[in-house]
């Protein structure tokens, strides 16, 4: 069955636009985890602009849930992972100062840094996951370097999924099926919604995580956070 992990990034986006504690994210934290949600994602990032290395440290004594911390290996995240022991650590190729996400490792090209990354990590007891694009060489790749599981970018799915939804998924479904040929976990994130989520889990359902944001903090500007994250809950169920 999917899990679903609220990225709680934008609760720390409004906190820090104004200065203060409030909205809290601990709060927040605490209550995704209290309205259902299964797992708890935070990417904090070397200017901090939103979520910070002391949130981090402050939440994980208060969830008993999963806690994903997704980031660039930078030796920073590598301490900070290693120090509240993650459940799991999802690795994404960002630059310093990147807006968001929006390409997956080349698995190739960093194998070898990679490979120590993930064995220090692994050593810890710490899931690792491998932001990726659907493209077979790189998850094939994904795989000989040692990862647990493979995070689908879904960006380009979401974008074409308005006007072609079988078209948008058909990369994801060959690129799911060839994870779980080589027995790597599958986690999908960026820009699903209400919209095309359940489309997704539907085509494949084998998908052990969806890691929403965005979309769904916007959501719960209207419907409130328990309402909105059960109708997430509601898309990833059979």
């Amino acid at each position: 069955m999917t899990r679903l992990s609220v990225n709680i990034n934008k609760i720390a986006t409004l906190r820090n636009s104004r200065g203060g504690q409030t909205p809290s994210v601990l709060d927040a934290a605490i209550n995704c985890e209290k309205f259902g949600a299964e797992g708890i994602t935070v990417h904090p990032r070397p200017d901090e602009r939103h979520i910070t290395r002391q949130d981090v440290y402050d939440i994980k004594p208060h969830i008993t849930t999963e806690f994903n911390i997704e980031g660039y290996p930078s030796e920073d995240f590598i301490k900070l992972v290693t120090d509240v022991k993650a459940t799991q650590a999802t690795l994404v190729p960002d630059q310093p100062g990147q807006l968001t996400s929006d390409h997956g490792w080349d698995t190739i090209k960093h194998h070898d840094f990679l490979v120590d990354v993930i064995a220090r990590l692994k050593a810890e007891g710490i899931r690792t996951s491998i932001f990726v694009d659907p493209d077979v060489h790189i998850i094939e790749a994904a795989a000989k370097i040692g990862a647990d599981r493979i995070e689908l970018y879904t960006e380009p799915y979401a974008t074409m999924y308005p006007e072609d939804p079988d078209k948008a998924i058909a990369p994801f479904i060959k690129a799911a099926e060839l994870a779980r040929q080589l027995n790597l976990g599958i986690n999908a994130g960026h820009d699903l919604s209400l919209k095309n989520l359940k489309f997704l889990i539907d085509k494949i359902p084998y998908i052990d995580e969806v890691s929403i944001g965005h979309a769904l903090i916007s959501d719960a500007l209207y419907l409130g956070l328990k309402n909105t994250i059960h109708e997430y809950l509601d898309c990833i169920r059979p």
